[in-house]
């Protein structure tokens, strides 16, 4: 059953995206256009190797069902901040995280999305744990 759930989602995600390379978030005020790893296989590639990310880029893991999420940077060359999301779409926690490091940032509690960008945006935005995403896929 999981199976079927996981290409059920992918394909929803595929059609949703046939016409946009990335889905407009708004967290708070902010705006950013997030790609979608929403497979095993994309969320495992992530933004792996990677040189560059725009003030407004991101990218959004999106899992079946919420759980404890952990994510490294093991073959990332960008240090990156980390938003882990819960089902209602409330962020319930943050992380910096170091290029090429092993070390694991995992969710306090069991999340249904994260959310990488570009390492310093949350604080430059004023984004904190409580902030509400907008534009989160919900299947």
């Amino acid at each position: 059953m999981r199976c079927k759930a996981t290409l059920a989602l992918a394909a929803l995600l595929a059609a949703a995206n046939a016409s946009a390379d990335t889905l407009p978030l708004r967290v708070g005020p902010h705006a950013f256009d997030a790609e979608v790893a929403a497979t095993p296989a994309a969320r495992a590639r992530g933004l792996m190797g990677r040189t560059h990310l725009a003030a407004d880029a991101a990218m959004l893991f999106v899992f079946e069902t919420p759980g404890r999420q952990c994510f490294w940077m093991r073959d990332t060359p960008l240090p990156l901040s980390i938003a882990f999301i819960d089902a209602s779409g409330r962020i319930v926690a943050l992380a910096d995280m170091a290029p090429r490091s092993e070390t694991l940032h995992c969710s306090p509690g069991a999340v249904r999305y994260a959310l990488e960008v570009r390492q310093g945006e949350f604080q430059r935005r004023g984004i904190r744990p409580g902030t509400v995403v907008d534009g989160l896929p919900r299947y």
